[in-house]
């Protein structure tokens, strides 16, 4: 009995089949970032003290207790308040690169790809000139001469020097798109051409702009938290790399008060693994070589991945049954004399049954 779809359920049922084709480890980054950037927006207001207040009668680093639950720097600060706001710099610093360099990559990816001709060459020129400029060297110079200049500079400055790796990858989508057969019917049928690309080419590039906004996200989170180490970035403010800074500047690691500098590095290890299971997702879920691979199934008790050679069963001794592998017998062949035959039911139940003089 057939059973009908109302429209109304369709949207729900797309959700359901997009959610159970996310790969697991596009799962994980997302529970991942979605704690970081509740953390981000609730951190502030979670943080039990000020931390930037200054306790005068203490001269060492106090261990986790119940009053501290991360202890306290060698001025008596909160490690737990400053880290659940320096959370939010972070985030804020990495979403913001994100959000500005992938809207560049995409703006001048499309328009080199799809425009082709003398726009192509003028903006592959202009990619392929900030591609070979040196980032960190160039970030290292222009955060210098803008120092405590505020962590929305520095997120201009990471997208200025981010944008260029997405567009040359969108770009070389984009053309082959261009040359699909449906892109040139739209192009017959009269179409402009904003139409084309925001209905036709930009549909078809939504995992690859996701994949190289969470690309860049990482990106720049690793270099504004190294940057902001070696005291380029904003000082004045708590963020994950100005508690680090202030780590080795207050020389935490040979005091041996691990609750200060271990809470930092292991947030900012984890949101980069998260970004990263993300990215490696967004791939898997479109490339589909990528993503039949990483498929598994259950035979006999073991794994099989459509790679592998076709699993065949056949009975052992007993009521045992034990798994071989066999190349996958075609389902009709061809006879000397041209006519076609089934293939033998004996090899299908005992492949053995053929050794020895039996008929392939």
């Amino acid at each position: 009995m057939a059973v009908l779809t109302l429209p109304a359920e369709i949207p729900r049922a797309r959700r359901r089949l997009f959610g159970r084709s996310l790969p697991l480890k596009a799962k994980i980054g997302v529970v991942i970032i979605a704690i970081f950037i509740f953390l981000a927006i609730f951190g502030p207001y979670l943080a039990p003290f000020d931390p930037s207040a200054i306790n005068p009668a203490q001269d060492i680093p106090l261990a986790p207790n119940t009053v501290h639950l991360l202890g306290t720097t060698t001025f008596g600060q909160d490690v737990l308040s400053q880290l659940l706001v320096g959370i939010r710099a972070t985030v804020l610093i990495g979403l913001t690169t994100g959000v500005i360099a992938t809207f560049l990559s995409v703006v001048i990816g499309v328009s080199a790809g799809f425009l082709g001709g003398f726009a192509d060459e003028l903006l592959s020129l202009l990619s392929n000139s900030f591609l070979v400029l040196p980032a960190l060297p160039l970030l290292v110079v222009i955060l210098g001469y803008l120092p405590q200049s505020g962590n929305l500079v520095t997120a201009f400055v990471l997208s200025s020097l981010g944008w260029p790796w997405g567009a040359r990858v969108i770009r070389a989508q984009t053309m082959s798109l261009r040359a699909r057969d449906y892109i040139g019917s739209s192009r017959e049928t009269g179409e402009r051409t904003w139409r084309i690309i925001f209905f036709e080419i930009l549909p078809n590039e939504v995992s690859l702009i996701a994949a190289s906004f969470v690309g860049t996200v990482l990106y720049a989170v690793l270099t504004s938290v190294a940057l902001t180490f070696l005291g380029l970035g904003d000082l004045t403010s708590w963020s994950l790399g100005s508690m680090l800074y202030w780590v080795q500047n207050q020389n935490a690691l040979i005091l041996g008060a691990w609750w200060w500098f271990l809470p930092p590095g292991l947030c900012v290890a984890v949101l980069g693994m998260g970004l990263v299971l993300l990215n490696f997702g967004l791939d898997e879920l479109g490339n589909p070589r990528l993503r039949n691979v990483g498929q598994q199934r259950k035979i006999g008790g073991q794994s099989w991945r459509p790679a592998d050679p076709t699993p065949v069963l056949r009975d052992g001794q007993g009521d045992s049954r034990q798994l071989v592998t066999a190349p996958a017998p075609s389902l009709a062949a061809t006879e000397g004399d041209g006519r076609r035959r089934e293939p033998d039911a004996a090899f299908l139940t005992n492949p053995e049954s053929t050794r020895g003089g039996g008929r392939p």
